[in-house]
């Protein structure tokens, strides 16, 4: 039997839908090529914002057609719809889509095996209960990857006002340190050179052994394992067992929640990537409060100058809305010279996007369309100079890179990877695929180095 992923959204999607490859593929399933020829699809959702919903229900209109074409046929076919969309709306996506035969919110993933099992018997399971418990990935590993991710806390208690995340994540629960160090070694013993850890705020993660033990809420105390003992104990357990991971990422960071502590772990350790990803969404102090974010414009830049002091070489990158409710044109030139003070090498920049049952929504001020594209159009242009400027800076320097691919302009050079997050081709052997090399970078060519492999 064959199955067929289609996964929207983040990172931890995509984590969780190579967990569940991997249930299919202990059943002895196979991929199959695309949905045509599927036995079971899963759709992983994503509603973070109002677009990548409104592209599942198109997709789910192709496989109502699909479905009717196969039952007609007399077909295998199961369609499940899995994730935060799936959590958000439930039963109505169901009554929407009749041709779906299972929607599994983020709650109810440990039930995905039993529907695996139905299939083979081309039977439906049974009323699959709502319960509130989150259990992690146990093997993220997509077959052949040499890179992998790596969840290790899930759920959001910051709710900023624009975010729907908590309402479909639900609140932070952390995974064992035991339980994260054994998916590292699986995933060595497959030759993943490289992983990222997970979390919607993996500097809130924090392990009680003894809370986690008792299935009850425990305060804060000095001997739980917050997320730079825990970084220390994955660069010590690496090292102790000669692991084939020489590359350790991390996402998302929230800016409120990164210490000084962590940035010093992650400086005594070269298995850490000299790369942080750290959202700041604003420039403006104002603004910032209004979402929720519980810093201010000079409580981040601090911490901008502080990972800059400790990590020479650094590069840091952002995610920045534009247009939230109440943004003045000042506000705005806020965000702007924010961009221009800290210089990041990449952001993901975006516009407001208004999520129903968020309290953003019903805020006063609402920015037109117009205003919001206008602004994302400025911060576009400000940032993409600043990529430029500070990129072409490391040309000259000699780096360590990841070989990923062979690049689809010259089937004669590799893609590779820099631990900063830059990508770098050079002509190489596809042999070099998964393995680290040493490179020079020669020239800048859009946002990608042109490089030389040194031997």
């Amino acid at each position: 039997m064959k199955y067929f992923f289609e996964t929207y959204g983040c990172q931890m999607n995509k984590a969780e839908s190579s967990s569940f490859e991997q249930l299919f593929l202990e059943h002895g399933w196979t991929a199959a090529e695309g949905p045509e020829t599927a036995d079971f699809i899963v759709i992983n959702t994503c509603s973070v914002r109002a677009t990548a919903e409104s592209r599942i229900d198109g997709r789910l209109g192709f496989y109502t057609m699909l479905g009717r074409q196969r039952k007609k046929a007399g077909s295998s076919f199961t369609l499940a719809v899995v994730g935060c969309m799936a959590e958000r709306l439930k039963d109505e996506l169901k009554k929407q889509y009749p041709v779906v035969d299972y929607v599994i919110g983020t709650f109810q993933r440990y039930k995905f095996d039993d529907l695996i099992t139905a299939a083979e018997n081309g039977v439906k399971a049974g009323p699959i209960e709502e319960e509130p418990v989150y259990t992690f990935s146990e093997f993220s590993y997509e077959p052949g990857a040499f890179q992998a991710y790596v969840p290790i806390m899930h759920g959001c208690n910051n709710f900023c006002t624009y975010c729907i995340v908590p309402y479909v994540r639900g609140r932070e629960v952390s995974r064992s340190p035991e339980a994260i160090l054994h998916e590292l070694d699986l995933l060595s013993a497959k030759n993943v050179r490289e992983i990222t850890l997970l979390g919607q705020n993996v500097n809130s993660y924090r392990w009680n052994a003894a809370a986690s033990a008792s299935g009850s809420a425990a305060h804060p105390t000095e001997d739980d394992i917050d997320f730079p003992v825990l970084m220390q104990m994955i660069a010590d357990h690496l090292r102790e067992t000669k692991s084939n991971i020489g590359w350790v990422r991390f996402m998302s960071s929230h800016p409120k929640d990164l210490s000084e502590r962590l940035i010093d772990v992650i400086a005594k350790e070269d298995v850490f990537c000299r790369h942080i990803h750290l959202p700041v969404q604003h420039g403006s102090t104002r603004i910032l409060a209004a979402m929720n974010r519980r810093y201010t414009r000079e409580d981040y830049l601090a911490k901008v100058r502080m990972i800059r002091e400790k990590l020479p070489g650094v590069s840091l990158t952002t995610d920045i809305m534009l247009g939230f409710p109440g943004e003045t044109d000042a506000d705005f030139e806020e965000a702007v010279t924010l961009l221009q003070e800290v210089r990041y090498e990449a952001a993901f920049m975006y516009y407001y996007n208004p999520r129903e049952g968020t309290k953003a929504c019903t805020m006063p001020d609402q920015i037109s369309m117009e205003i919001k594209k206008a602004r994302l159009a400025r911060v576009i242009e400000t940032q993409l100079e600043i990529n430029r400027t500070e990129m072409a800076k490391r040309a000259g320097t000699t780096v360590k890179v990841l070989c990923e691919c062979v690049s689809k302009d010259n089937p004669d050079e590799l893609l590779g990877r820099t631990e900063q997050d830059e990508h770098v081709v050079f002509m190489a052997d596809a042999s070099l695929i998964g393995t680290f090399q040493t490179v020079q970078l020669l020239e800048l060519t859009g946002n990608t180095f042109r490089g030389t492999l040194l031997k």
